[in-house]
């Protein structure tokens, strides 16, 4: 488990395939298939030596192409499943990409805990600065703020939280159900946790977005942590694919 922003997290859970199993994807077609090379090394600084898998300079060369050429289908025989905890307003930023066709071509699929009947007390994130609006744009954003003005929306933020989470007590408390007690809670900065099973296509293609300028940074930061767990599971294709990352 790798910590983001204040309470969130990124949680590896399962992965299928390798880089070999994208490049026997692609060699289905011609009714072929390839295996590893095993190159000898020393493991840890030691003198214990072990035969280690590596692609083939070919089957490199296969995936480069690929990716370079946009022929993702082999990629999609590779999936990762992270468990993520991060604020509503990010986690539909991320959902942005399982809905739509693109995201049901690329494959990807999204389970998240049900607030209706986790009783769990509500969390919610702080930000540890807050960012001036960008000129001449209609969204993003700038710099930070000074310190004075952090620390004073701060503590309006604060307040506020306060402020809704009594009232959701109070409702509660005279026997409002939970969907609609929320009601009262400030949802944008309100902490959610989902599994997120993704094709390495899928999750290639979300790092290339949320790792560019101009992402939303609390976004970049779970980009960076999920692209972090992805790239030691398949490190060719992963470096082909997101070559403008890594």
């Amino acid at each position: 488990m790798i910590q983001v922003l204040n309470k969130g997290y990124v949680r590896y859970i399962d992965h299928l395939g390798t880089d070999l199993s994208v490049v026997n994807a692609a060699r289905a077609s011609f009714k072929k298939e390839s295996d590893w090379e095993y190159s000898e090394e020393m493991v840890d600084q030691s003198r214990i030596l072990e035969f280690v898998p590596r692609l083939k300079e070919a089957d490199r060369k296969l995936i480069n192409y690929l990716a370079k050429h946009n022929h993702g289908s082999p990629f999609r025989h590779c999936y990762v499943t992270l468990e993520i905890k991060a604020p509503i307003i990010i986690a539909r930023q991320i959902f942005k990409h399982v809905i739509g066709v693109a995201s049901i071509e690329e494959g990807t699929n999204w389970n998240e805990a049900s607030y209706r009947y986790v009783t769990a007390e509500p969390e919610f994130y702080i930000p540890s600065s807050w960012r001036s609006a960008p000129e001449n744009k209609k969204q993003g954003s700038g710099e930070p703020v000074g310190e004075e003005l952090t620390e004073n929306l701060n503590a309006l933020l604060h307040s506020t939280i306060k402020m809704c989470m009594d009232r959701y007590e109070l409702a509660v408390k005279h026997g409002v159900c939970i969907e609609q007690a929320r009601g009262f809670l400030p949802a944008n900065f309100q902490y959610t946790t989902w599994r997120w099973t993704a094709s390495l296509q899928a999750i290639a293609h979300f790092c290339n977005l949320r790792l560019g300028k101009d992402a939303q940074s609390e976004t970049t930061e779970y980009a960076k942590v999920i692209y972090d767990i992805v790239e030691p599971l398949f490190p060719v294709s992963m470096e082909a694919l997101c070559n403008e990352v890594s």
